[in-house]
Order: structure tokens, then C-alpha cells, then sequence
């Protein structure tokens, strides 16, 4: 039989490939040489951020669950504003999925609520606003092996990547 395709994973967002302009998995971010001003952390960045069109910034904008499974935490994280993490399975290995900057309000699910591939979670929080922690409007996508949930945006070695995948191996189509 055909190899499943990525795993039944599928990207969080249209043009998902297109959006990934400034942070990508593994980079290193200092306050010097940030992408984004100003710049509050620092590390290697242990997520993927999809970035907004310009004609998205004023309109709602959903964001699709990227694999089957149970909610594990849906919350206000410093950092993120609204965070949804779900727990996954990859390659039959458990992961567990961070969707950040989210609005929390928009989220109709609740904890132990299983999403689909593909089923809407809610939209992405206003920029500047405490739906995003004073962020700008994106979406911070991180993917941690195992079950423990992890929702750091960086992490300070660069071998910690190692617990780690990089999202766009199966959510960037």
C-alpha cells in the first residue's frame, strides 16, 4: 500500500508555504537581528510563524486544526495571548501541537473536545491586542514530540531543537 500522505496533516491556513517569511523553524533570534521589532524573546525559534496578507490584517482569519486529536489546553499564555494545544500522533509517535495568538473567544471547543484535520478552531487574535500578547497577527504553529506539553516559542540551545519537528515538513503545502 501507498505511504499516507504526511500523516493525514494538513496546513493550518490557505498559501501556507507563501506566509513563512520572517520566522522560520530553527532560526536563531536575537533583539539584534530580529525579523519583527522590538523583540521580546530570545533563542532558537521552535515553531513556524505564519505571517498575514496585507488584506488580512482587518478581517477575521481561521485557523485549521493540522492533525486529529484531543484538545490538552486551551488558555492565555504570556507570550501568545489566546494558546491552543492539541495531542496528535506522527508517524504512530505521540506530538503534541501548539497553535499561538490565538482569539481565545472565537475557540468553540473546549478541552478533551477532539478536532479533526481540518476542522476550524477559531481565528487569530487582533494584533497589538491581548489576543495575541501584543504581538502582530500571525500564527505561531510549534509541534512537540511526545506528550509532556511544551509551549515555548524558543529554546535556548540549539540542540533542544531536538524535541522539536519543523511544521513545515507537513503543514506547509
Amino acid at each position: 500500500p501507498a505511504a499516507q500522505n504526511t500523516n493525514g496533516f494538513q496546513p493550518p491556513l490557505g498559501r501556507a508555504a507563501e506566509r513563512v517569511t520572517k520566522k522560520p523553524f530553527g532560526i536563531y533570534i536575537t533583539s539584534k537581528n530580529s525579523p519583527v521589532q522590538p523583540k521580546r524573546f530570545q533563542g532558537y525559534h521552535a515553531g513556524t510563524d505564519f505571517e498575514m496578507f496585507p488584506e488580512e490584517f482587518n478581517i477575521d482569519v481561521p485557523i485549521h486544526a493540522i492533525c486529529s486529536g484531543k484538545i490538552a489546553v486551551k488558555r492565555t499564555a504570556s507570550g501568545y495571548g489566546g494558546v491552543l494545544v492539541q495531542n496528535c500522533e506522527l508517524d504512530n509517535q505521540p506530538v503534541t501541537v501548539i497553535y499561538g495568538h490565538l482569539k481565545l473567544a472565537s475557540i468553540g471547543n473546549i478541552a478533551g473536545d477532539t478536532l479533526n484535520a481540518g476542522d476550524e478552531i477559531g481565528i487569530l487574535g487582533k494584533a497589538g491586542s491581548i489576543e495575541t500578547d501584543g504581538e502582530r497577527k500571525h500564527l505561531h504553529l510549534g509541534i512537540h514530540k511526545g506528550n509532556s506539553i511544551s509551549i515555548l516559542g524558543y529554546v535556548s540551545a540549539k540542540s533542544n531543537l531536538s524535541g522539536w519537528i519543523d511544521p513545515c515538513l507537513y503543514a506547509c503545502k
